[in-house]
């Protein structure tokens, strides 16, 4: 008997350990079997994936579209410096040709050219990178706000680069027709009775060598004339190479045009805003006035009423005093 209980106590024991050593299985799966009845459950767990899934692809569209524009307005800024230096360049060329034109020292003369020269090449250059940025700006396409706003900077842009390019033109010109009244005047040195198309013909190296080298051995001040025409030979070089940025110049300024061509709706757009934001602005401050000057006028009459009716409360009260003062008097005289 006691045997027969120790097996069955033994026997108990190892049933409750294998329940228990079991009951992780046993629950994990119980766990998924509720899963795979309940679709509803993997339904939700799904969406909620691809509602994060989403709401990262969003945020991140909205981050690179915010990047976009950052560095638009950042290449507009880079731009409109490179453009500053542009003017920059050309306000010190315009310097460097009114100094060519007064030098008389000729190694000051030979240092002027060399700085003319190397600036005329920077500026070609930054021009040429300028013209590059602008139209792959022009390339940049987008819809709604932010592509009206890249419109119009980049509209922008374009009329100050080409306003730029003008003014580069017309000092070039300037110089050059410079020049040639400075050759004139060299020639005339050498020859003081030379005809018009002698004249002509040296300034546009029309066989001018030929006609200055004749005039020379006909001159009977050879010193001034070798000065003179070492000073023609070199404003012949000069002219060259104004002919050549000119050149340069035209072709960039009709490629430049035909996208400022492109933009004109654009940039007409943006000037009839502007025109009709200053005269709304004007008629603003104009009703602005007007209702200070009014009310001015207002308090200034209202100022007046006052006044005038003071002194009549004090006229009456004086008129009542002495009807009172004369009723007392009459009143004690009887």
């Amino acid at each position: 008997m006691a045997r027969d209980r120790l097996a069955a106590l033994r026997a108990q024991q190892q049933g409750s350990n294998a329940s228990t050593n079991s009951y992780p299985t046993q629950s994990s799966a119980g766990y998924q079997s509720r899963r795979a009845a309940n679709p509803f459950a993997q339904q939700d767990d799904h969406a909620y994936e691809m509602a994060e899934v989403k709401e990262s692809s969003t945020t991140n569209l909205t981050a690179d579209m915010g990047d976009s524009m950052s560095a638009f307005y950042a290449e507009i800024s880079s731009l409109q410096d490179s453009i500053k230096t542009f003017n920059e360049n050309i306000s010190s060329i315009d310097e460097l040709h009114s100094r060519s034109l007064n030098n008389t020292d000729d190694a000051a003369a030979q240092r002027n050219a060399a700085q003319l020269d190397e600036l005329v090449e920077d500026t070609s250059a930054l021009s040429a990178t300028l013209k590059r940025r602008v139209k792959a700006l022009e390339k940049q396409s987008g819809s709604g706000r932010d592509g009206q706003i890249r419109k119009q900077q980049t509209a922008l842009v374009k009329s100050k680069f080409v306003d730029a390019i003008q003014n580069y033109q017309g000092v070039e010109q300037q110089y050059r027709q410079k020049y040639k009244q400075r050759m004139e005047r060299q020639f005339k040195i050498v020859k003081p009775d030379a005809s018009p198309e002698e004249i002509m013909a040296v300034v546009n190296d029309e066989s001018g060598g030929q006609i200055f080298s004749q005039a020379l051995m006909n001159s009977n001040r050879y010193g001034e004339s070798r000065a003179a025409y070492r000073e023609v030979q070199e404003r012949h070089e000069d002219i060259k190479r104004i002919e050549r940025t000119l050149g340069e110049l035209a072709q960039l300024f009709n490629d430049m045009s035909v996208l400022v061509e492109q933009q004109d709706e654009t940039i007409n757009v943006i000037e009839a805003t502007t025109g009709a934001v200053e005269k709304d602005t004007e008629v603003g401050l104009g009703y602005t006035e007007k209702a200070v000057d009014s009310a001015r006028s207002a308090r200034k009459k209202r100022w007046i009423c006052f006044i005038l009716v003071l002194v009549i409360l004090i006229i009456v009260a004086i008129v009542v005093a002495v009807l009172v003062t004369n009723a007392k008097k009459t009143t004690s005289s009887n």
